[in-house]
């Protein structure tokens, strides 16, 4: 079978942007490589990295995201998906920096690159919960909860510091029987921890469709559907779902347009965890859901990256 493989060069706020977009166009995976991480690896000097080639870091000082698209289809996909960078262009450019949005695409004979991809996919260990690729077996140990993942048709795999630090957080703040909400639910990774956790019942949106069977598809695959609603649409149009815990992944562009309509989406007294923070937009996010009443509770960083807990008062 024959691919063609997209490649496009953008920030590294707005790759997580890019993936997405990529992820309507394809089923066969999405790799995001940001000289960010590389140059984090390097300064940690990550026990998981036994040589770290310098060059990497010359090489190029903007993120790279890139997916393969089947060729018989990539006409019409590759149409669409230009049609979605200039319409993220339009409405982000003012607010979030995008980079060139060069994009170059080339042909790519067989799919040896699928498995090559897999290779790279571990299981994780973030305290009590290991994310898994469901190809792995892995039998868990001292009160692990395994969350297994389909990372071919995933937004998510915990690789990331965003979802990482989202998955600390929720060990620390779920509780047996809780309603929990998970807005911009992407693979489902924290709706389904959630519920190995104790929630009884997660409610999980994504504007996106592959998101949302890809989340319905993990879920299956983990046993906790009947304790999962997964929908395509925006959460925060129905004022009558709330939760104990709530979750956004997202960027903090999208948090804080979000931030004064998710608010009655929060239980008083409940917890609510944003992501996807950069370091420059921290303090900014901070701000704004302080004004509107939500004591914080943690900062987390690694990184590039922020995740804030917050308690709605009562």
């Amino acid at each position: 079978m024959q691919f063609i493989e997209i490649t496009t060069y953008t920030t590294t706020e707005a790759a997580d942007l890019i993936s997405d977009l990529m992820w309507n166009h394809t089923n066969y995976g999405v790799a995001v490589s940001d000289p960010q991480d590389i140059q984090e690896l390097k300064m940690q000097k990550n026990p998981k990295w036994d040589y770290l080639d310098d060059d990497l870091l010359l090489s190029t000082q903007e993120a790279i995201v890139k997916c393969y698209v089947a060729k018989d289809v990539f006409g019409k996909e590759y149409s669409l998906y230009q049609e979605e960078i200039a319409a993220l262009k339009e409405r982000a450019q003012d607010f979030l920096n995008l980079g060139s949005l060069e994009t170059v695409t080339k042909e790519v004979d067989g799919d040896a690159w699928r498995e090559v991809w897999k290779s790279h996919y571990k299981p994780i260990p973030i305290g009590k919960i290991v994310v898994c690729p469901e190809w792995i077996p892995y039998e868990p140990k001292n009160g692990e909860q395994v969350v297994k993942i389909d990372s071919n048709m995933a937004f998510g795999t915990g690789e990331h510091e965003t979802t990482s630090m989202c998955v600390e957080l929720l060990q620390e703040y779920v509780e047996n029987g809780d309603t929990v909400l998970d807005v911009g639910t992407g693979s489902g990774i924290l709706g389904i921890a959630m519920v190995k956790l104790g929630a009884k019942k997660a409610y999980m949106t994504d504007i996106d469709y592959v998101a949302v069977q890809s989340a319905k598809k993990n879920a299956e695959n983990n046993g906790v559907l009947s304790n999962c609603e997964i929908a395509e649409n925006n959460l925060l149009d129905d004022l009558s779902v709330t939760g104990r815990v709530v979750t956004a992944n997202i960027t903090a562009g999208v948090l804080i347009l979000l931030s004064e309509t998710i608010l009655p989406h929060v239980e008083e007294g409940g917890v609510l965890i944003l992501s996807g923070i950069i370091n420059s937009r921290v303090e900014e996010v901070k701000g704004v859901y302080q004004s509107l009443g939500f004591m914080l509770l943690q900062h987390k960083n690694k990184g590039e990256w922020n995740a804030l807990a917050f308690r709605r008062g009562e």
